[in-house]
């Protein structure tokens, strides 16, 4: 099994260019279960997830080709009629996946998906998926860990308020809806980059998607679709884990292909707390910081701070002057990175959703062990400041959501490396 090894304290120069989005592009591929005609996906990040999406394409029958070098994604799938059944064995690492039921369900009338894995950071049902395909008119079953979900006259357009907000329910809802007869008003959705990136895709399409509010959209369901070409949005949360590592442990770091205004909370939060920054449109360079200031934060769904950056920020705390508070609002179990920093010298205790980090003058090596995607790359950012040598094991859950992530670091001037034993 493979491990990440770290050699800490040396500071980083240089410039990262930030990936293509692994949270766009994996309901981007979804939504292309829709269309038969030719579609180019540019700018994919090649993390695991996305391989996983392709090859779960593949398996029900997308004519599907990836081009590692130019990270593209070729689909054609004129007269093609696909499997409805996402078996347990692709959605079993990865949750995105369930986002096929609404597109299956939409065009062909039938989906059978396995109840998905994915990061043990909470339960993160599947209800409200089901509630609103429901409002669509779908008749839907959970047997034997499987999505049996039935709509033989298609799915029809319905004013939907969603009981809570969630990011993949508004992604298979919207994406249903764009094939479903007559008109959804979708209420209470997420806004999150993502989906506004998924809805520009889908707009090229040939789908007819207006955002009436910040929270309300309206999608008029079609049957006919346009060959598309479409490049997918920067990973905000590879750009904010990098300027996180900046702020860290930087000399002079560059962050270059980001669009700066989507990730204004958490440049607000970081300017907060001391990190000296210079902030272009699509670039952000990040100085030698200290006297770092504690704060206190709470995760919410956009435009307010990602729960996908609170194990990150919570190692930039452990440097502060003074006792940091995280309030975790988003998911149940997602402080299990917690012991891990504390085996490396943090002084962090937890309390229900409630964290308190104390500032500490260092951290030090030791041999942890990754519990999920965003606890990983925590886990990378304590050991580039800890003293003496940091070995992570299971970074199969870094992989699934970074590109290249050690190769980054190492090219401005990180000890960091991977080996097998």
């Amino acid at each position: 099994m493979q491990k990440l090894i770290i050699k800490g304290n040396k500071t980083l120069s240089g410039t990262i260019k930030i990936s293509g989005s692994k949270n766009a592009t994996l309901p981007i591929l979804a939504s292309t279960i829709l269309n038969d005609k030719k579609i180019e996906i540019n700018n994919i990040p090649l993390v695991k997830d996305v391989i996983t999406m392709t090859e779960l394409l593949k398996h029900i029958g997308s004519n599907i080709k990836i081009n590692l070098a130019k990270k593209k994604i070729i689909i054609n799938n004129k007269e093609k009629f696909l499997k409805t059944l996402a078996p347990y064995s692709f959605l079993k690492t990865m949750r995105a996946g369930v986002i096929v039921l609404g597109p299956l369900l939409s065009k062909f009338g039938k989906a059978k998906v396995s109840l998905p894995g994915g990061c043990a950071i909470g339960t993160r049902p599947v209800d409200i998926h089901l509630y609103g395909l429901k409002k669509l008119g779908a008749k839907i079953k959970i047997k034997n860990g499987y999505i049996e979900a039935e709509a033989k006259n298609g799915l029809s357009g319905k004013k939907i308020k969603l009981p809570k907000i969630s990011v993949g329910a508004t992604e298979n809802l919207i994406i249903a809806a764009s094939y479903a007869n007559g008109t959804t008003f979708i209420k209470n959705c997420a806004c999150e980059p993502e989906i506004l990136d998924l809805t520009n895709f889908l707009k090229k399409m040939g789908v007819n998607i207006k955002w009436i509010s910040k929270r309300e959209i309206k999608i008029i369901g079609g049957k006919k679709f346009k060959p598309v070409s479409h490049s997918v949005m920067f990973d905000r949360i590879e750009a904010g884990t990098f300027v996180i590592a900046g702020a860290l442990i930087a000399k002079k770091l560059k962050i270059v292909s980001l669009e700066t205004k989507i990730i204004k909370k958490e440049l607000k939060i970081l300017k907060k707390m001391g990190i000296k920054l210079k902030i272009n449109k699509n670039e952000i360079v990040i100085l030698n910081s200290k006297n770092i200031k504690p704060v206190k934060i709470k995760t919410e769904p956009y435009p307010g701070f990602p729960t996908d950056l609170q194990a990150q920020i919570m190692v930039l705390m452990t440097r502060a002057n003074g006792t940091s508070k995280i309030k975790e609002n988003i998911f149940e179990n997602r402080f299990m990175h917690v012991p891990e920093l504390n085996r490396m010298g943090a002084k962090i205790k937890v309390s229900g959703n409630l964290s308190k980090i104390d500032g500490i003058k260092s951290l030090y090596g030791a041999e942890v062990m990754a519990t999920d995607l965003r606890a990983s790359v925590s886990l990378v950012l304590a050991g580039l400041i800890a003293k003496n040598r940091t070995i992570i094991n299971r970074v199969y859950h870094l992989d699934r959501g970074y590109e290249n992530l050690e190769n980054k670091l190492r090219k401005c001037g990180a000890n960091i490396s991977r080996t097998n034993y």
